[in-house]
Parts: C-alpha cells; structure tokens; sequence
C-alpha cells in the first residue's frame, strides 16, 4: 500500500506526541530525582528531627526542691517521692484532642469528682500547651494507681509517674514562715523570682518558699525514651539526672518555736510573735496565729478548700507578724519616754500625780486603774504603765512639735518603715504627723489629737515585727538589726554563712536616756509593775505590757449591747528582752482579743524565755498543762529558785519553783 500524504501527516503527529511524552516522563523523573534529593539530603536534618520525635518522647524528671532544716540542723522541710497521675492530651486519638470521656473514666476509677475534674481539666485544656501534662491526683494512693493501671487501654492519655512532692513533716507549725508551694501561675512568669520557670513548675507561693525560691529550686532533668505508634513506652533511651535545690539552714530554733506556737495554742489566741537574738538579727522563732497546714497546698488545693480557708474569719492566711498592723497600746510609752528624756522636756525624776483620770483641753482621760496610782516618776510609770503620766507627757510635747516630735522619734526607733526581714509581704507601720493627716484628710492636726497617741492610741499602728526590732534596739542601746530567718546555704559543697545586715546605729541615744527607761522596764518584771508574770528565775528579764484597745469604749458598749458578734476585747502585747547586761534575746509577743497584756502576752513570753534558758543550761525543756476549767496554764519544769541572778534589788521578792502557775503576779499593781 503506497503512504498517502495524508498517512505520513499522521505519523508525524504520532512521532511527535511520543516526543512530547518521553519529555514529560523525562521531567516527571528529573523532578522526583529533585524531589528525592531535596528531602533527602537538603531537608535530611528536619525530617531526621520529625522522625526521632515520632519515635523518642522525653519525659521531664523533676528535681527535688531544696531540705531546710532549723539552727541545729534538725529537718524542718523536705521531699517525699508519691505517685502522680495526669492526663497526656498529644496522645488523644481524637482530632481536637478532647479528653473528656477519659476523664469521666478517670473519676469513676479513682473516686474524684466528676465535674469538678472536669471542669479543671476544661481551663488548663484552654491555657496550657498539648505536651503539658495536666497533673489530675497528687499524692495518688495505691488503690488510685492500681485502678489507673488496670484500664490503661481505655485511658492512653493517662500517665502515672513517680515526683518528689513537698513534705511538711509538723503540719501547720512555722506555716507562715515556711509558706507554701504549688504551680506556677501564668500571671506569675514575667516575675523575676520565678526566673526560668515555665507553666506547670513547682514555685513558692509564700514565706521562704517564696523569698528564697530561686536556691530552693533544682535543675529538672530528663528521660528519652522509644514509643510506639501509640505512645506507649517501650525502652529507656538516656537519662539525665535531676539536681537538687540549695539546701537552706535557718535560724530558727525548734524547739522555741514549738515552745511559741504550744503557748499560743493553749490559751486559743489568734496573733503573732517573733523572738531575736538582739545582736545580730537571727530570728529564733516567730509564728503568725491562726495556721494553715502547707502540706494541703503541696498536694494541690482543691477548690473548696481554698474557698474555705479565704472564708475564714480569722483569716489564717493573713501573715499578722509582717502584715498585721495595730496600736501599739502602752509598748507605745516607751517611745514617748525616750523622746521626752532625749528632748530634755524631762528628768528620769520627773513626777505626776495620778488619782485615776486627767483633765487636758476640757476632755478627761481615765488610767486604766480607777483608784490612781499616786505620784510617780517615770521610772514608776513604766512599770506600772499608768496612763495619766503618759497623757501629761503627750501635752507637754504639743509645746515642743507634738505629734511631729513623736513621729520623729517612732520613726527613729523603727516603727514607720519596714524592717527589712527576709520574708515577702511586709507592711510599714504607721504614726501620725500633721503632714500625714493633711495628705489623706486635707485637714489640719489638732492638740487634742495628740494625747491618745501618747498611750499607742489613735493614729498610730505597728506591726508586730516592728515592735520586736525596737525592743531589740532598747536591749543594745540603740542598734537596729536586720531580721533574718536563714542562716547559711548548702549548693552541694558544704554550708555558706549568709551574710546579714550589719547591725546600724538608730541614733545617739546617751545613758541618761536609755538607762531610766531600762529601770521602768527591769521594775515592770522584777518590780512591782505589770508584767511580774514574764519572771524567770535566775535571769534577768526586762519588759512592757500593752493593752490596745480596738475600738472605742462607747463603740464596744453598743457592739456588745447589739450582740452583733463582733470581738471588742482588747488586744494583749508583751515586749522583752533578756538579760539586762548582756542582751541575748529579744521579742514580742502579740495576741489579738486577748484582752490585758501581762494576762494574755506575758504567760506566752515566759513560756519561750524559760524553755530558751533551759536549753541553753542544758535542764529538760519545760512543758505545759492546761487546766480543765480554762484556766491560765502551768508551766512544769521552770528554773528553780536557788538559780537567783546576782543583782537583784533586794526590795525585789523573787518568786519560782519546779512548777509555776502563769497567771497575773499577786505583787502587780495594774494590768495594762
């Protein structure tokens, strides 16, 4: 058959799609080389990562924060490993990761409470990244785990793990020293105490927890491990330990601090208390009343239990020691008699008259003791803390700069600034100036104003850590120290003294101003003044009583008179130190509502004093007994008398035996 034109047209058109396909193939494979190559060797590193990641899975070891123990290296903090269960979003099969029915199986297996759980789950769903495990139980018990193990097919999200988890082995006591720990959060990352940590880290949340949290916190380590397509583990890979947090030791001596925190809670008081070693700061025990226990936080803080301790009226998470301001009451005199002596608008000889009231700018005040207590001096004044000759004082000052006077010295004695301890949440007391009550008023200051302030009434108000620096400053002449509960830190290689504040001088305060005032204070235990109670045999011991009232004596008559169920009963203080010449410890004893000083503070005071002196000498500690009927409580074990100290007067009756009731002396002239 002969090719027509129109046959080779064709076979043209044949030969020259085959070309067009052998291009296209050619191409198809020049591309797919590129292909290959490009994934295989330009991008080998990330799909190499991609790859590992869908094989390996790294599962964080968190490190154990940091064991604190008190002065004598007794534990006062630490860890103990539990059983963790959480839920593992990235391993849901669900498209949007919802893991709620796994919950509802959760609850059901471990006992939890349905909704609650899930409405926890529902917000850290919305917060938190899918790698972060949702820790669901802490401290999970063994029936807990055994019922999380046996349906691991039907939960592959739920993970059980072994962590270190806080452990305060006393419970509530020190709670507001130690604070507490739980996890971070997100509002909390910006901060630079929290440096480093990220959602779901373990910080401190209060107290050393918080002021030392950066030492306390370890280097958390890790394990790679291979899983398979569902995220099961299936061998270890490599492992990196984690590292301990510093360890810290404190200042703190427990067994005062048991001592402290028993007196408080025999006699129900709520309040607070900080003892000091006048010469260099190092706090001795300190408590706030009522407590928490931090172990609750530890293990995670369910709702209803966070609503309830914020409900509380007495509000235990309120630190009273640093954030609890209050008048002073007649701890406050001190201060005005160190003012008027150092002022020279007195002599230590000074003397007023007291028949139990006071009339200055037409308006009377009242002592506390009706029938007066005669003609004093000061030193007489401060023992037996009469309120007449510390209202003549206060008037007298309105010729000399009256509030402003008092205000200069409060402030140079300590009480209108924060005292620097190491614990977060300090507030600064306040005293009042015409300055002040022109700035938050707009009003002027009045003469009259000034004489309530001159028994630690009125505008005035302290904190109770205030109040146990300046009574340290008495003690040493005039020397403020720095607050500090640690002592030392231990980072791995041993104990590190941490260094304190040096000790400063308040201002030049002569002996012909400190010395009356330490007589009043000396005469006030040792005398016939109000706070006979706080003696200790063989020891010295100088102090004030104090008793604030919280509101108005015609405010308290109708509160009481409304059964509105408001406590109106005044509150107690006690300031000391011992002893006279060589000072060694310093405090304040405060208790809210417990109405006169030297019978609510005083017995707590000398309850810490006789236990300090019994270590010290090496004697058993001292223990309490609570009578039935509500009495005050005894003290079993106090310094014998035969231990007498050398320089007592001889006008001076001691009284002390193995067993001594704390209650107010039969020898005290008046309460306050």
């Amino acid at each position: 058959m002969i090719p027509t034109s129109q046959g080779f047209a064709d076979r043209r058109a044949l030969q020259r799609r085959i070309v067009v396909i052998r291009i296209a193939a050619v191409a198809c494979c020049a591309l797919l080389a590129v292909g290959f190559w490009v994934l295989q060797v330009v991008e080998h590193e990330r799909f190499l990562a991609i790859a590992e990641e869908q094989h390996l899975k790294t599962i964080p070891l968190r490190a154990p924060r940091g064991v604190i123990f008190d002065r004598n290296n007794k534990v006062l903090v630490e860890n103990t490993y539990s059983f963790t269960i959480s839920v593992l979003r990235d391993l849901s099969t669900n498209a949007d990761h919802n893991v709620d029915q796994t919950v509802r199986t959760l609850a059901a297996a471990t006992g939890l409470d349905e909704q609650r759980t899930l409405e926890d789950v529902d917000i850290r769903h919305k917060r938190d990244p899918l790698y972060r495990p949702i820790t669901i139980i802490e401290h999970a018990s063994m029936a807990q785990v055994s019922a999380v193990m046996a349906r691991q097919l039907e939960m592959p999200e739920v993970v059980v793990e072994q962590e270190p988890s806080r452990t305060y082995p006393a419970g509530g006591m020190a709670a507001h020293l130690f604070g507490y720990v739980s996890e971070i959060q997100e509002t909390q990352l910006d901060r630079p105490e929290f440096a480093g940590a990220v959602l779901g880290s373990v910080v401190g949340q209060a107290g050393i927890e918080r002021s030392y949290n950066q030492l306390l916190t370890g280097v958390d380590g890790k394990r790679d491990v291979s899983v398979n397509s569902r995220g099961r583990e299936i061998e270890a890979m490599d492992e990196e330990d984690p590292t301990d947090g510093a360890r810290l030791q404190l200042t703190i001596d427990s067994d005062l601090q048991r001592a402290l925190e028993e007196a408080f809670k025999a006699n129900g008081f709520a309040g607070a208390s900080a003892f000091i070693d006048p010469r260099n700061g190092e706090v001795l025990a300190l408590t706030s009343q009522p407590e928490y226990d931090p172990n609750d936080f530890a293990g995670g803080l369910n709702r209803g239990k966070w609503n309830e301790l914020n409900a509380d009226p007495m509000k235990p998470l309120q630190d009273r020691l640093l954030q609890g301001k209050y008048p002073p009451g007649s701890t406050f005199k001190t201060v005005m008699a160190i003012a008027a002596l150092s002022e020279g608008l007195i002599t230590p000889d000074f003397k007023v008259y007291c028949p139990g009231k006071i009339t200055i700018y037409d308006h009377e005040y009242h002592c506390d003791k009706k029938e007066g207590h005669g003609t004093l001096d000061l030193r007489e004044a401060i023992a037996q803390s009469c309120d007449v000759y510390f209202y003549k004082l206060a008037s007298m000052m309105n010729a000399h700069g009256g509030i402003d006077m008092i205000h200069d010295y409060a402030e140079k004695l300590g009480l209108t600034d924060r005292t620097g301890i190491d614990l977060p949440g300090e507030l600064a007391g306040l005293v009042a100036s015409t300055e002040w009550k022109q700035r938050t008023t707009g009003q002027k200051w009045y003469a009259g104003e000034t004489i309530s302030v001159g028994i630690g009434q009125g505008p005035v108000s302290v904190t109770p850590i205030e109040l146990a620096r300046m009574i340290s400053a008495i003690a040493t002449g005039g020397t403020f120290i720095t607050p500090h509960v640690v002592k030392a830190v231990d980072k791995g290689s041993g104990w590190t003294a941490l260094a304190a504040a040096p000790p400063r001088p308040v201002f030049p305060i002569g002996p012909e101003v400190i010395e009356p005032v330490r007589d009043g204070l000396w005469a006030a235990v040792n005398g016939d003044g109000t706070a006979f109670a706080a003696r200790v045999a063989g020891h010295d011991v100088l102090g004030k009583t104090g008793t604030a009232q919280v509101m108005s004596i015609e405010n308290a008559k109708a509160a009481a008179a409304s059964k509105s169920g408001l406590n109106v009963r005044d509150n107690s203080w006690f300031m000391c130190y011992s002893s006279r010449e060589n000072p060694e410890i310093a405090g304040v004893v405060f208790a809210e509502h417990g109405g006169f000083g030297a019978e609510a503070a005083v017995p707590i005071a000398r309850y810490v004093l006789e236990t300090y002196y019994a270590k010290k000498e090496g004697r058993p500690l001292p223990t309490l007994t609570k009578p039935a009927d509500g009495g005050p409580f005894t003290i079993n074990g106090a310094a014998k008398a035969s231990q007498a100290i050398q320089r007592e007067p001889p006008s001076v009756a001691r009284e002390a035996s193995v067993t001594t009731s704390v209650g107010v002396g039969p020898h005290a002239t008046g309460k306050r």
